[in-house]
């Protein structure tokens, strides 16, 4: 089904839509910051919590795995001593990748270099 309109489409230069994701963030960093009062400690705690949980929830699912594993094949406690250790491992691996920010972005790194429209001036101007 076609819908017809009066409008002609918008042409949007890549300026001008880097311009309203640049006001969008900055709006959205200013009711992060208002948020709670606390600035930094909300942060800082939901960070914790975060990584607290990934630890622990990463060691339950390695020792279910080795606990159902030696259930089924009867090798207890073999599989899941096994099983302890890599959930630990993933453990690690998580917190580690939440304290340098790993996988945030789309990109999984953070970006370096400004961004350029077409004609080569910054974004960021």
């Amino acid at each position: 089904m076609f819908i017809l309109t009066d409008r002609e489409p918008e042409k949007t230069s890549l300026r001008e839509i880097a311009e309203r994701l640049n006001k969008a963030r900055g709006t959205q960093d200013g009711k992060m910051e208002r948020s709670g009062g606390f600035g930094g400690l909300n942060s800082s705690l939901g960070t914790g919590l975060r990584i607290g949980v990934e630890m622990v929830s990463a060691l339950v699912v390695g020792l279910g795995i080795g606990w159902l594993l030696d259930a089924w094949l009867d090798t207890k406690p073999w599989l899941m001593v096994v099983f302890f250790f890599l959930g630990a491992g993933a453990g690690v691996m998580n917190v580690y990748r939440a304290i340098t920010g790993i996988g945030l972005a789309p990109g999984y790194k953070k970006p370096t270099a400004k961004a350029r429209d077409e004609d080569g001036t910054d974004l960021d101007a």
